[in-house]
């Protein structure tokens, strides 16, 4: 073999273990709790922290504003972390009205982090903490991507806790999924040591997602209360027609609000931070 074929050889493999190593350490995509305390109490507003164990399972999250008040629970797509929604959390006129709270779902942020669920499984551990933080006054469940369903089968779970479900760009739609056999022969092989940080336990549930979105049919009966849902048209990650389906879907409630926003893409949580605010407190 000539000396420079050898000599790439061992940088390829250098690098590859280099890899190696930082895909187990980067793109966690999240914040520490004593870093984002830091944050929150620079413009004066006291983050609270825990950890849950449900069932056995830590799970994770943020919360600001009084015991005393109904609840904001804001649940983040794939991948992400409670901190996707930290503006919200920090922002003066929402916690006039309500306390805020947002989770890692399971496999993300610091809840059990890597380890991914379908959403069947996530929303038993998460339904069961909602028992645990209730305060006797209502939830509104806010629901990013994929924290779209997840939101609508945490109503379905605790429908006498939520007053009102709030849908961005949630993906819905199981049509609308490619099947992307790649998935499996990412995190069901050695290869999954390449993919780093939290997009590998995304790359896992999202490979369940197709069948988890064609056995939430029961869910959607079960959703009585009123249910807002807002989509950009140049969303290309989950598409607008996820928006026809969950108005064909949500049968059992007379309350479906559509709120669309032209040229938008998939980012609207960060990007229409205004509009959602005032849409919150319509619903206080």
């Amino acid at each position: 073999m000539p000396r420079w074929m050898k000599r790439s050889f061992r940088v390829l493999g250098i690098l590859l273990l280099l890899w190696l190593v930082l895909a187990q350490s980067c793109m966690k995509m999240r914040i520490s709790d004593s870093k984002a305390k830091e944050k929150f109490a620079e413009q004066g507003v006291a983050l609270q922290t825990a950890t849950l164990h449900i069932n056995g399972f830590p799970l994770h999250y943020a919360q600001t504003g009084s015991d005393t008040l109904p609840t904001l629970l804001f649940v983040h797509g794939t991948p992400g972390s409670w901190d996707a929604f930290a503006a919200y959390l920090r922002n003066k006129e929402l916690l006039q009205h309500y306390r805020i709270i947002s989770v890692d779902r399971p496999g993300f942020g610091y809840s059990d982090f890597g380890h991914a669920m379908n959403m069947t499984e996530q929303t038993k551990i998460i339904s069961a903490w909602m028992d645990s933080v209730y305060n006797g006054k209502p939830f509104v469940l806010i629901g990013h991507s994929m924290g779209g369903p997840m939101i609508v089968k945490l109503a379905a779970a605790r429908p006498s806790y939520t007053k009102a479900l709030l849908i961005l760009a949630g993906s819905m739609d199981p049509a609308a999924e490619k099947p992307e056999k790649w998935r499996p022969v990412l995190f069901k092989t050695p290869l999954n040591y390449l993919v780093p940080g939290a997009m590998r336990p995304s790359n896992e549930e999202l490979w369940y997602l197709k069948t988890d979105l064609k056995e939430m049919q029961p869910d959607y009966e079960k959703i009585t209360c009123p249910v807002y849902i807002l989509h950009g048209t140049k969303d290309i990650l989950v598409p607008y027609s996820n928006v026809g389906y969950m108005q064909k879907m949500f049968t059992q409630t007379d309350s479906v609000y559509v709120g669309t926003f032209e040229k938008e893409n998939h980012f609207i949580v960060w990007t229409k931070e205004k509009e959602i605010v005032a849409l919150l407190m319509k619903m206080k």
